[in-house]
C-alpha cells in the first residue's frame, strides 16, 4: 500500500467513481430499458385483461384488491402492486443489485477500476447506492404509470377498500406512497443477497438467479404451515403486510415486523459483501 507521500497530487479517494458516472453507465445499459418497459407495460396489460375478461374477481371467494381494480386509478395502482410484489418487483431489485459488481468482473474491467485507483469500499458503496436508487425508481415507476393509466380508464376517484369503505384520493396517494416505501424496505433483503452474491461470483446471471431463487424458496417455505411461528422469521412472511396501509385505520404492527426482519437479514448480507470483497483477490 502506498504511503501518503506516494499518493498522486490532487488524489481524493472520495472523488473516485462519482455516483453520477455510475448512474449514467447503468442507465445506458439495455437491461435497464427492458426492465422499465416491462414495468410500465403491466398497467396496460391489466386494463386490457379487464376489458376482455369483464369485472375482475378474487380467487377462491376471497376478497382482495383485485375485486376493486376498476373502481379508480388509485385502485388500479394498488392492484398493480398487489399482483407484482411477490415476484415482478423482486426481479429489478435482484437484477440491479446482483449484476452491478459481477458484470464488471465478467467484462474483466473490475481490476482496472480498482487500479484507477478506486478504493474497494468506495467502489462497492457507489455501485450499491446506484443499484438501490434504480431499484427504488422501478418500484415508483409501476404505481405511477398505473395511476395515470387507471385515471384515464376508470376515473380519478377515491380508493375503494375491498372490505368496505373508501379513502379520499389525497389520503389514498399518501397510503400508496407508504406501500411503495414498505415494499422497497422489505426487498432490501433480496437486494443485499444479490449484492453479496455479485461480489463472490463473476457470473451476473448466477448472482441475479441465486437471489431470485432463494426468494422463491422463502415464499415456498412460508406456505408450509407446519413451520408454525418459525415463519415469522422469513421475510416473505411479511411481504403483504402493506395491505394494512390500505385500510380505513392504518395498522403498523405487521409492517414494523416485516421491515425489522428484512433489515436484519440485509445488514448481514451487506456486511458479508463489504468484508469479503475487501479481502478478495480480484483477477478479472
Amino acid at each position: 500500500m502506498s504511503s501518503p507521500s506516494q499518493v498522486a497530487p490532487g488524489y481524493r479517494a472520495r472523488h473516485t467513481l462519482p455516483l453520477r458516472v455510475e448512474a449514467v453507465r447503468q442507465l445506458r445499459r439495455r437491461r435497464t430499458l427492458v426492465m422499465a418497459v416491462v414495468l410500465a407495460a403491466l398497467p396496460f396489460v391489466l386494463v386490457a385483461a379487464f376489458a376482455i375478461g369483464g369485472t375482475p374477481e378474487g380467487r377462491d371467494d376471497r376478497i382482495s384488491l383485485m375485486d376493486t381494480a376498476t373502481a379508480s386509478g388509485a385502485n388500479l395502482a394498488a392492484t398493480a402492486l398487489f399482483v407484482s410484489a411477490a415476484f415482478l418487483l423482486v426481479v429489478p431489485v435482484a437484477l440491479f443489485c446482483g449484476d452491478t459488481v459481477a458484470a464488471e468482473a465478467n467484462w474483466s474491467s473490475l481490476r482496472y477500476l480498482l487500479a484507477a485507483p478506486v478504493p474497494r469500499a468506495r467502489l462497492l458503496a457507489s455501485k450499491l447506492a446506484v443499484a438501490l436508487g434504480f431499484s427504488a425508481a422501478a418500484m415508483v415507476l409501476l404505481p405511477l404509470v398505473a395511476l395515470g393509466v387507471g385515471a384515464v380508464a376508470y376515473g380519478w376517484g377515491p380508493l375503494r377498500i375491498p372490505t368496505g369503505g373508501e379513502l379520499p384520493i389525497g389520503d389514498a396517494l399518501v397510503r400508496l406512497a407508504l406501500v411503495v416505501l414498505y415494499i422497497f424496505l422489505s426487498e432490501l433483503v433480496t437486494a443485499a443477497l444479490a449484492f453479496w452474491l455479485s461480489t463472490v461470483t463473476d457470473a451476473p446471471l448466477g448472482a441475479v438467479g441465486g437471489a431470485v431463487g432463494l426468494t422463491i424458496v422463502g415464499n415456498v417455505l412460508d406456505a408450509v404451515t407446519a413451520l408454525g411461528s418459525w415463519r415469522d422469521f422469513l421475510p416473505s412472511h411479511w411481504q403483504f403486510a402493506w395491505a394494512d396501509a390500505l385500510q380505513p385505520h392504518l395498522e403498523w404492527g405487521g409492517m414494523v415486523k416485516g421491515v425489522s426482519v428484512s433489515l436484519a437479514y440485509a445488514l448481514v448480507f451487506f456486511a458479508l459483501a463489504f468484508r469479503g470483497f475487501a479481502r478478495k483477490d480480484v483477477v478479472s
